[in-house]
Order: structure tokens, then C-alpha cells, then sequence
């Protein structure tokens, strides 16, 4: 498969798990164009591994992970609380769908409170649906490490969510 027609075939996918990772639609456009940027110059190698999907996924990954690091160099960055598109479209659906935008946007707000290594995580797992040993290589640590990654996420998003039948709190002045 050539370059050209791996990004045509997999960019979407590319982009959607950006998005999830780094909560932000601008941020995840520049982290991808950045590592297809990379992975065109290296395209021969990994054009020839056996699954060159996953091997950018990873590069996408470390290049979310290593975003502080430019960011603190003076790179200008848009913050991960930049999500407003969700809300502009629920205004325009109907009272059902206006209430599942208003929930996925506050769980989108919430994840990206998230410390990034946690974000990460369970991004990879939930979104990506990897098995823990996989997300412990793309992260650079161990399993266990993994695990107690997702499960802070998961009690820092449970600790967060509203209460059952009450609209979040980031959405009621609205």
C-alpha cells in the first residue's frame, strides 16, 4: 500500500482517535498532520510492517504525550477545553438529541480534565478497544501501570458525573 493511499483509506480513523485523545478537533489535526508528516519521509519501513496503522496510532499517541513539553517551549497551543462544535449541533437536533450532545460534550470535558497519561489510557482502551499489554508498549510502561491509569480515570470521571436524571452542572446556565 502506498502512502498516499493509506492516509485516503485511514485519515478519518486517524482524526476520530485524535480527537478522543486529545479533546480537541484543531489540536488533533495538527498532532496528525504532524505524524503523517514523519511517516511519509519513513513510509518505506513502515509501509512494510505489518499492521502500519497501528505503528502511526503510536506516533499519534507519543506526539499527544510529548505536547506539553512544545507547549512550555513557547509553542502556542489550542487548550483541550476548546469543545464547543457539539453544543452548536444539539441546538439544531431535536429535545432527545439535544440531551445526548449535552451529555457526551460534559464526558468529553470531563476526560479532557484528565491527566494525559490517564486520558491516554483509556482512550486507547475504551475508544481503540486495545488489550492492556498493547496500551503498555504504546505508553512505554507496564501493565499494571495501565491498569491503574484506567481505573484513576474512571474514579475521576465517576466522582465528577452528575447525579442520575440532573443535567451537568457546565451545561444548566446555558
Amino acid at each position: 500500500m502506498t502512502f498516499d493511499e493509506f492516509v485516503a483509506l485511514r485519515l478519518p480513523r486517524l482524526l476520530r482517535y485524535a480527537t478522543v485523545l486529545t479533546s480537541d478537533a484543531h489540536l488533533a489535526e495538527d498532532v496528525v498532520q504532524e505524524v503523517l508528516l514523519r511517516a511519509q519521509s519513513r513510509w518505506r519501513r513502515i509501509g512494510r510492517l505489518e499492521a502500519p496503522e497501528s505503528y502511526v496510532r503510536k506516533m499519534i499517541t507519543n506526539e499527544f504525550l510529548s505536547w506539553r513539553r512544545r507547549r512550555a517551549s513557547g509553542e502556542v497551543v489550542t487548550p483541550p477545553d476548546a469543545i464547543g462544535t457539539l453544543r452548536e449541533r444539539a441546538s439544531r437536533e431535536h429535545d432527545d438529541a439535544h440531551a445526548r450532545y449535552d451529555e457526551r460534550d460534559a464526558m468529553l470535558r470531563r476526560i479532557a480534565r484528565l491527566p494525559r497519561k490517564q486520558r491516554a489510557a483509556l482512550v486507547l482502551r475504551y475508544y481503540e478497544q486495545l488489550p492492556d499489554r498493547e496500551i503498555a508498549r504504546l505508553l512505554r510502561c507496564g501493565v499494571g501501570t495501565v491498569r491503574s491509569h484506567v481505573s484513576r480515570a474512571l474514579n475521576g470521571l465517576r466522582s465528577e458525573a452528575p447525579a442520575p436524571g440532573t443535567r451537568p452542572a457546565l451545561l444548566k446556565e446555558a
